[in-house]
C-alpha cells in the first residue's frame, strides 16, 4: 500500500503551503541522490518526497488527494511516481527559483536604464568660497528625437520578443537546475524592432552636445560632488536616463592655501620690522584686507589667527579662519653704506637681544 504524502513529508493535513514547502526543501536537500551516493534508498526516498510535494502544492491536486487518496491519480495520472526525475524539473527546481530569485512571476526585464556620468570641474578658491553659476558642455548619449526614443522608424513600434515572451530572459533546464540568462535574440531588453529608425539605426538615442548650467555652492572643496539628475546618458528606447556627476576640482591659488575651512597665508616682512614692530595689511579671501599689528621682536614662523576669515562651510554653516605665517625676509643686494651701517649695529652687541643665538654659541665655542 502506498505510503500517505502527508506522512512522507512529516507535515498535517492542515498543513499551510509554505509548512509544505518548508518541509520538502528540507527532505530534498536530505535525500538527494548528489548527497547521498553511498546510500541505495536515498534515490527511493527521494522520488516519494518529490512526488508527494508534486500533489501537495497544487491545490487542484491535493483537494483531489485529501477526498479520494491514491485512487484520485490511478487511471495513469500519478502526479509524480512515473515522472521520475522529471518530477524534479517541476518540484526541486521551484525552491531554487524561490531561494535564488529565478521565480516565474518576475517582472519583464525591459530596455536598460541610462548609465550615469561624471563631469569633473575646475573652480577657483574664489568660486569656491562666493559660489558661482558655471556652464558646461559636453557630448552626451540623449534621446533621438526622430522616434522618440523607442528605436523604430516613424509609424511603428517595437514588438515583444517572440523567443523570450517579452522578458528579456530564457530558461533553460541544465541537469537539475534551471539556468537564466539574456534573451540572445533581444539582449536582454524584451523587445525587437522590425524597421529601425534612419537616424539612431534603432539604438533610440544619439550623440549630442548638451550646455547645462552648474550651480556651484559656497564652501565646496575637492572631491565635492553635484548631482544633476537625469542630466548623464538615456536609457535605451526611452527608458529612465541616469544622473550626471559634477566633481569640483579647486584650482592652485597664487598665495592662499586651503585645508578643509581654514586658509594659510605666507606674509614676508623685513627683519627692521620685525625688530621695531609695526602695522601690515593682509588680504583675505573674501576680498578685504585686514590691518594686524606685529609687535616687536616678533619671530620668523610666527602664526597669527584671523578667527572667522577662512571659507565657508557647505550648507551654510560657519566659516572657518585664516591663519597668517610670518616670514622675516634678510635683505639682499645691500649697498656697501647699508652693510657699514649693519656692521654698526652688530658691534653695539647684540648678544643680549639674541637669546637663542647666545645659548647656541656656547655649545661651539
Amino acid at each position: 500500500m502506498a505510503r500517505d504524502y502527508y506522512e512522507i513529508l512529516g507535515v498535517s493535513k492542515t498543513a499551510s503551503d509554505n509548512e509544505i514547502k518548508t518541509a520538502y526543501r528540507k527532505l530534498a536537500m536530505k535525500y538527494h541522490p548528489d548527497r547521498n551516493q553511498d546510500d541505495k534508498n536515498a534515490e527511493k526516498n527521494f522520488r516519494e518526497v518529490t512526488e508527494s510535494y508534486e500533489v501537495l502544492k497544487d491545490p487542484q491536486k491535493r483537494s483531489a488527494y485529501d477526498q479520494f487518496g491514491h485512487a484520485a491519480f490511478s487511471q495513469g495520472g500519478s502526479a509524480g511516481g512515473n515522472q521520475g526525475f522529471g518530477g524534479f524539473s517541476g518540484g526541486f527546481s521551484d525552491i531554487f527559483e524561490d531561494m535564488f530569485g529565478m521565480g516565474r512571476d518576475q517582472r519583464k526585464a525591459g530596455p536598460s536604464s541610462g548609465s550615469d556620468l561624471r563631469y569633473d570641474l575646475s573652480v577657483t578658491l574664489e568660486q569656491a568660497f562666493k559660489g558661482d553659476q558655471v556652464e558646461i558642455a559636453l557630448n552626451v548619449p540623449a534621446k533621438c528625437e526622430s522616434c522618440g526614443g523607442n528605436g523604430s522608424s516613424k509609424g511603428t513600434l517595437p514588438k515583444a520578443c517572440n523567443q523570450c515572451g517579452g522578458y528579456g530572459k530564457v530558461r533553460a533546464q541544465q541537469g537539475f537546475f534551471t539556468i537564466e540568462r539574456t534573451c540572445p535574440t533581444c539582449s536582454g531588453s524584451g523587445e525587437v524592432i522590425s524597421d529601425p529608425c534612419h537616424t539612431c539605426r534603432g539604438q533610440g538615442r544619439i550623440n549630442k552636445r548638451k550646455k547645462l548650467s552648474v550651480n556651484v555652492p559656497p564652501g565646496v572643496d575637492n572631491g565635492t560632488r553635484i548631482r544633476l539628475a537625469k542630466e548623464g546618458e538615456a536609457g535605451q528606447r526611452g527608458a529612465e536616463p541616469g544622473d550626471l556627476y559634477i566633481f569640483i576640482d579647486i584650482k592652485s591659488h597664487s598665495i592662499f592655501e586651503r585645508e578643509g575651512k581654514d586658509i594659510f597665508l605666507e606674509v614676508p616682512i623685513s627683519t627692521i620690522d620685525a625688530i621695531l614692530g609695526c602695522n601690515i595689511k593682509v588680504p583675505c579671501i573674501d576680498g578685504s584686507k585686514v590691518k594686524l599689528n606685529i609687535t616687536s621682536g616678533t619671530q620668523s614662523g610666527t602664526r597669527l589667527r584671523m578667527k572667522g576669515k577662512g571659507m565657508p562651510g557647505l550648507r551654510g554653516s560657519s566659516r572657518g579662519d585664516q591663519y597668517v605665517l610670518l616670514e622675516l625676509e634678510t635683505p639682499i643686494g645691500i649697498s656697501k653704506k647699508q652693510e657699514s651701517m649693519f656692521k654698526e649695529i652688530s658691534e653695539l652687541g647684540l648678544d643680549k637681544c639674541t637669546p637663542k643665538s647666545t645659548r647656541f654659541k656656547k655649545f661651539i665655542s
